[in-house]
């Protein structure tokens, strides 16, 4: 699996030259600062001052991830729908910069945990998010539920990651038999739940899931590689995606595509309920 990871805002160069060069574009990461300075802030992380999750008078309560590992629009197009979701979800973001932090205590007083996308090194932004691996890991397998988008479903595999799937995240434009064969934003089509669905992607990953592993397919690639799904693990469970179904006409628009005339927010929608059902029907 390649280490290059581009960012949704801005159309990718050409694809051989960012992996010869390993480019850093300017929403590399959303916060600012030195790498000294992130240094320091996730040091800070697990300090006992650390912002707690506030009162959420007995709602669910998301945690989306918003930081160093994610970019412009990915958390909040997630959060919109968290926020509007059956469910009614209290979304908190939380990161370095933000009031709440990603620490073992707030996940414990969450139902659901989000890593969205962003980042354009798949390596780097694990050097960001390890720091909180072994937190994330020990509350998804005591009964959390993990979701994550493009960036976030390499995450939750193995190479690196946090380890969370029955199986590892692979890059799909490398894969045989692939649609799209670079790192620019496009868009791609998937079979989700047997209907033809046309989402945004951008070197988003697939599943490579274990011949017998308690999981659930929501997708699937034009190749037939798993494009969304969901899995125990442990006493909790994690769905993942690679295209991002969460994004709206907006989107679009910023690149120059042209928006699906069926919008896709229902299939994000779709992914949050199904991941909330695997640990308790499975």
């Amino acid at each position: 699996m390649t280490s290059i990871m581009p960012i949704r805002h801005r159309p990718a160069p050409d694809t051989e030259s960012v992996r010869s060069q390993r480019i850093v574009t300017r929403r590399q990461i959303v916060v600012g600062g030195s790498l000294a300075t992130l240094s320091a802030l996730f040091a800070a992380c697990g300090d006992s001052d650390a912002k707690a999750l506030p009162d959420s008078n007995g709602r669910r309560v998301a945690l989306v991830y918003r930081g160093v590992a994610s970019c412009e629009g990915c958390a909040e197009g997630v959060g919109s729908i968290l926020a509007g979701h059956p469910f009614s979800f209290d979304v908190v973001y939380c990161g370095p910069k933000e009031a709440t932090e990603l620490t073992a205590q707030n996940l414990d007083r969450a139902t659901m945990y989000v890593q969205p996308g962003g980042g354009n090194d798949l390596r780097l932004a694990w050097s960001q998010m390890r720091p909180y691996a072994a937190d994330i890991r020990r509350w998804v397998r005591g009964g959390g539920h993990y979701v994550g988008v493009c960036l976030g479903g390499y995450l939750a595999g193995f190479d690196p990651g946090f380890g969370l799937l029955p199986g590892d995240s692979m890059e799909y434009i490398t894969s045989p038999g692939a649609t799209v064969h670079n790192i620019a934003d496009t868009t791609v089509t998937v079979n989700w739940r047997g209907s033809p669905r046309q989402l945004y992607f951008q070197d988003g990953p697939y599943f490579a899931l274990g011949p017998h592993a308690s999981a659930k397919v929501l997708a699937t690639y034009g190749n037939g590689l798993v494009a969304a799904a969901v899995a125990r693990c442990g006493a909790g469970s994690v769905g993942v995606v690679g295209p991002h179904p969460e994004a709206d006409a907006s989107w679009y628009a910023e690149v120059g595509l042209e928006a699906p005339k069926e919008p896709s927010l229902d299939l994000m929608r779709d992914l949050i309920t199904s991941t909330l059902s695997e640990a308790r029907h499975s």
